[in-house]
């Protein structure tokens, strides 16, 4: 059992990218799905795929690297959020990660969203990770 799935999903997702993984595969849950459309969305991951093979299910990433240098398109992906203490924000403080060059993944009232997002929606919420 894990103490903190999400932290778990970025930390399978950062592991497989600096070993050069073009596939990972996590154990698939409602918020980590909302993530992963982010980061696809946001250009992060080239493609992902849902599986509902057993009674969890499971999440296929295909990690995105770059064509010249193959180094991944993740530098970093650090989660801030965590179960002994929560980090949030209100719409007037929501943070920016790297001067509006990376993301914060935010969990609001209105659904995850990036910082981004939130600001525009006027929605503040939990932090759960930066990327970049």
């Amino acid at each position: 059992m894990f103490t903190d799935p999400i932290s778990d999903y970025l930390t399978r997702i950062r592991n497989a990218s600096s070993a050069g993984h073009r596939v990972v595969e996590v154990p698939a849950s409602n918020l980590k799905k909302e993530i992963t459309k982010i980061l696809f969305d946001q250009g992060y991951i080239l493609s992902y795929k849902f599986e509902d093979n057993s009674v969890q299910g499971t999440i296929k990433i295909a990690l995105k690297y770059d064509k010249f240098t193959k180094e991944p398109v993740i530098k970093k992906i650090k989660r801030v959020s965590t179960p002994g203490l929560r980090k949030y924000a209100s719409a007037n403080e929501l943070p920016r990660v790297l001067n509006g060059l990376g993301i914060a993944i935010i969990s609001t009232s209105h659904g995850v969203m990036t910082s981004k997002q939130a600001k525009l929606e006027n929605a503040g919420g939990e932090v759960l990770c930066y990327v970049y």
